[in-house]
């Protein structure tokens, strides 16, 4: 047997001859493709927990949508998104009109929302239901919601090219974004607006990665591409080839190892983040080779 034919076996046979395999791999993709660039901005703006909070936060609308609809992944999404939507208003409304600022007053919402959802869904489905909402099922991915995954990341790649220079002005200089607009209100159209792709990304995320662990392929291959690029376009680019390269390992590893797909993705997207910490160029052991007095 050549290396290519044993390649092909492990590697490429299981999408080939199963269907729900191939889905799986186009909605890990897909989501490498919209929510990992977010994930860099998100790290850029230094709000990288605020997606983990999102991420809790989207479960009350979920578990309504769930009460009333049961596993609809239309009722789900919309639930989960107004329920983001709603978490992101009233977390701006608390630190404009009290001294609690917004990363403080999103924490103690999402702990509380969180709390919720997990409630409702209990007091109405199996447990089977609950830990498909809170892990997803990334192998049970349909036609239906693989056009979920696959609209919401086309909408945010579009939407982040058609407003990638507001963002990076309104990330490093907020106050110039509000002088230019004249009243105070530049920089805020674009945060929310930027909230709102979150919030998209998270709730199309859920049903494969589950509601706890949306925002790691978000997060993860954004914070390591950090380490090996200082260029923006360059750490948008990585974030997303890392995010696609721990969906395919990852999809591989649970297809032989026979365990949950979605926490073995997150596994070997931090596996990527801890070889971007030992080997990046701004990583340990190149920093610690340009220091020789600490070699000795």
């Amino acid at each position: 047997m050549t290396l290519w034919s044993t390649f092909h076996q492990f590697a490429i046979e299981p999408f080939q001859e199963f269907s729900f395999m191939r889905r799986a791999l186009v909605a890990a993709f897909a989501l490498a493709l919209g929510s990992a660039p977010l994930g860099v901005l998100l790290t850029l703006r230094r709000m990288s927990l605020f997606g983990e909070a999102l991420s809790h936060a989207v479960l009350p609308g979920v578990a309504v949508g769930f009460i009333f609809f049961g596993l609809s992944l239309p009722a789900l999404s919309i639930g989960g998104f107004a329920a983001g939507v709603l978490v992101v208003a009233v977390a701006g409304w608390i630190s404009r009109h009290t001294e609690i600022k917004e990363d403080a007053s999103m924490a103690a919402i999402y702990v509380v929302a969180l709390a919720l959802g997990v409630i409702l869904i209990s007091r109405h489905g199996t447990q089977l239901d609950l830990l498909h909402i809170l892990f997803g099922n990334v192998l049970g991915v349909d036609s239906e919601g693989l056009l979920l995954i696959a609209g919401v990341a086309s909408a945010s790649v579009l939407a982040i090219a058609a407003l990638y220079r507001g963002l990076l002005l309104e990330s490093f200089d907020p106050g110039y974004m509000s002088v230019g607009r004249g009243n105070g209100r530049g920089g805020e159209v674009y945060q929310q607006a930027f909230l709102m792709l979150v919030v998209m990304n998270l709730v199309a995320s859920f049903q494969t990665l589950g509601t706890l662990m949306a925002v790691g392929l978000m997060m993860l291959p954004a914070v390591s591409a950090r380490l090996w690029h200082d260029t923006l376009p360059a750490q948008l680019c990585n974030s997303v080839l890392q995010a696609a390269v721990a969906g395919y390992a990852g999809l591989l590893i649970s297809y032989y190892a026979s365990v949950p797909s979605g926490p073995v993705i997150i596994v070997c997207a931090g596996a990527l983040y801890a070889l971007s910490l030992l080997f990046a160029p701004r990583g340990w052991l190149p920093r610690l080779l340009k220091r020789p007095h600490l070699r000795g």
